[in-house]
């Protein structure tokens, strides 16, 4: 059992939507403090997020933020100054499959490429763009897992979600902690070293693989036991709360 209270954090990695976010996608005064004095106080702040990284840009601009950033679960490592790192492709015919399943069980589904995101709709030619992430939104509990049952089936792809209510894919072995490890290593820590905070299925690799990991009170019911601890929820400045407990230290 490791001692998590004599843990030495030099990284916070925090996911955005249901995490850093509330519910009108804003970023509380509160969290914005908090990471600020993080950063004040030389711990990096990574953000960690299904998000690619043009709908991402807004929120590094209100935090005044230039670190590290791992986008679209893993599928794009960027580095501090905007250079792309590491880049994972979902292949065309994966794609292709996948857009067919969306068709045959009559999903909303989206899908990001290197140069936009897609909703309910795709290029004639898929061979016209580098795909990083497929997402099936699916209300339907009994659908959602005859769609996830043969995605795991499929085995070339790493399944999980943003949302109780979705499905998100990325390429087999692609997450948010492979992408943190990529970033620990570029600043000579490891992932002892790291505070990881999220909500959702896509977080809990990070989660799990941090010295520090930290489920949101709003988080999924396996991510919280997945979790070292839980703070408050995405509206009560639940990642504000988990950077003062745990390294502002007040």
């Amino acid at each position: 059992m490791k001692t998590i209270e004599a843990l030495d954090i030099k990284l916070i990695a925090l996911d955005m939507d249901g995490t850093v976010l509330n519910e009108e996608q804003e970023i509380s005064l509160e969290n914005r403090k908090a990471i600020k004095e993080a950063i004040d106080q030389g711990v990096h702040v990574v953000i960690s997020t299904g998000r690619s990284l043009k709908t991402l840009q807004k929120y590094l601009d209100t935090l005044e933020l230039s670190s590290y950033l791992v986008t679209v679960n893993g599928s794009e490592i960027w580095d501090d100054t905007g250079v792309l790192m590491e880049r994972s492709i979902v292949q065309n015919d994966l794609i292709q499959w996948m857009w067919e399943l969306s068709k045959l069980h009559e999903t909303n589904f989206w899908a990001i490429s290197t140069e936009q995101v897609w909703h309910n709709e795709l290029p004639t030619d898929l061979s016209t763009s580098e795909w990083l992430k497929f997402g099936f939104h699916i209300d339907d509990d009994q659908v959602r897992e005859t769609v996830k049952k043969q995605l795991v089936e499929n085995g070339l792809l790493e399944i999980s979600n943003s949302s109780p209510f979705n499905l998100e894919v990325n390429p087999l072995g692609i997450n948010k902690a492979k992408g943190l490890e990529a970033v620990c290593k570029k600043l000579n820590l490891t992932m002892e070293n790291v505070m990881a905070v999220g909500d959702s299925l896509n977080d809990i690799a990070m989660i799990r693989e941090a010295g520090l990991g930290v489920a949101m009170g709003n988080a999924q019911d396996i991510v919280k036991e997945t979790a070292d601890d839980i703070t408050a929820s995405n509206v009560e400045d639940g990642v504000a709360k988990a950077i003062r407990k745990w390294v502002l230290k007040y």
